[in-house]
């Protein structure tokens, strides 16, 4: 990472902390590594990141269905599914200084591998490190009720596969969607957010048949760079990264990764990969159940393919506040230049859509009349009111959390002025710093048209 970049991403790490987006979880204990909490702002950005897509993965289509798995699932499931035996990573100690670090990932000079913290050589051998959080279910802590914290939500959704199939009604091809937490124990966490221990997971399940595979592929791949286009990512700042032969999972005709440039480097957004059968034969195989699927106009029973659209929710988040983050030089109301810090989120994404203020607090019909405006758009938007500080104070505030509008109530409003600009407000634009006057009747209006 250069020496800009690294700055820029320990802005973006300041205000997320100042501005109550990102915390480290249990920080009052010294925090524990891999695990966040999300604060008032954070949880509002990933309630609108969610939201929206699963409006336009579910409610928007008639071919995706939805289901929210639990997060612990019978240990033969992930036996099935190959995760027991194969899913690990490969771990190497650096002798020099005890640090643990993934194998594949560490840096090389004349193509020999080397500690990244403290440059030594002298590494261990590689071994096989289980990516697995174990717990046990049931009274006794033995072999027979161990059981995993998912690492992926996948597997529920073929699991459930023909549960889904009767009772929705549906015929191929057609998806199931998922948000849902899952775990993995992550030998080195880092970069912020990025790569942690406990995150959340946006997957889709289209089910097909083989010979749609590779074309349904490619269509997901175009309707995943539209998602990130309407929140605000656009399309010229992802790579598509085709993974060629040799490199994708065993299983996988297919794989597409979308990657997007953060501070810290090109790096994996979302996967779109075409799985085959192969999950859904493993678990006929492993349960003895059938999870085929029988085509009543063409009368012949099949394992259907699936297609995975699979995005992190943590990492979508992240990249939205990156690519958001802004700072430029602005001239004050009293001529002194200063710095404004910005997030230019889309506005659907934006935690709070609208700021609302009194000019001055001390002025009991202006409050009022904030409150009243603030009160009224709350059952539609996230408003956010505030009454302190001046007001250029305010707006800088509301630009810090990329709050698109703000919205003041002066003297005007209240007709003191007379009666031409009465029951007008003036609303401030995030992006221009433009001002405009328009009625009260119209706010509302005005906002969602901008903001939805």
């Amino acid at each position: 990472m250069s020496k800009e970049a690294q700055q820029r991403m320990e802005k973006i790490v300041s205000l997320c902390k100042r501005r109550g987006f990102i915390f480290q979880s249990s920080e009052i204990y010294g925090g524990l590594n891999g695990f966040w909490d999300y604060g008032p702002m954070g949880v509002e950005l990933k309630r609108n990141l969610k939201d929206f897509w699963w409006r336009r993965n579910v409610h928007e289509r008639e071919d995706m269905v939805g289901m929210d798995g639990s997060i612990i699932m019978n240990r033969a499931v992930w036996k099935a599914s190959g995760h027991e035996d194969t899913f690990n990573d490969p771990m190497v100690d650096c002798k020099n200084c005890q640090a643990r670090l993934r194998a594949d990932q560490l840096p090389r000079k004349d193509d020999t591998p080397y500690c990244p913290n403290c440059g030594s050589r002298d590494l261990t051998e590689p071994r096989a490190f289980g990516l697995m959080l174990k717990s046990y279910a049931g009274p006794l802590e033995n072999d027979d009720n161990l059981v995993y914290l998912r690492p992926e939500t996948a597997q529920a959704m073929f699991v459930q596969f023909k549960n889904i199939l009767e009772t929705s009604r549906k015929k191929l091809p057609f998806g199931i969607a998922q948000i849902g937490k899952a775990f993995r124990n992550e030998i080195n966490p880092r970069n912020y957010i990025f790569r942690s221990r406990e995150f959340e997971q946006m997957e889709i399940e289209y089910f097909c048949r083989a010979e749609d595979g590779l074309a349904l592929t490619d269509y997901w791949l175009e309707e995943r760079l539209k998602f990130y286009e309407d929140i605000g990512i656009p399309r010229s700042k992802i790579k598509i990264h085709d993974i060629p032969d040799g490199e994708r999972a065993f299983y996988s005709k297919k794989t597409y990764d979308l990657e997007y440039e953060f501070p810290f480097g090109l790096s994996e957004l979302e996967g779109v990969a075409y799985r085959t059968d192969y999950d859904l034969s493993a678990h006929i195989k492993h349960s003895g159940k059938p999870l085929d699927y029988f085509d009543e106009e063409k009368k012949e029973k099949f394992i259907p393919h699936v297609v995975e659209p699979s995005a992190g929710v943590d990492r979508t988040a992240l990249a939205l506040i990156c690519e958001a983050f802004d700072e430029e030089e602005v001239t004050d109301e009293k001529g002194n230049k200063e710095v404004r810090t910005v997030l230019r989120f889309h506005p659907r994404m934006a935690p709070v859509k609208c700021g609302v203020f009194p000019l001055l607090k001390n002025k009991p019909a202006l409050v009022e009349k904030a409150k009243a405006i603030a009160a009224s758009l709350r059952p539609h938007m996230m408003v956010f009111y505030d009454e302190a500080g001046a007001i250029g104070r305010r707006y800088r505030r509301q630009d810090e959390i990329g709050t698109p509008f703000c919205v003041t109530v002066d003297f005007d409003t209240i007709g003191e002025n007379g009666p031409e600009k009465a029951d007008t407000v003036t609303l401030r634009h995030r992006d221009s710093m433009e001002q405009e006057r328009i009625p009260i009747s119209e706010l509302r209006a005005r906002l969602e048209a901008a903001i939805f």
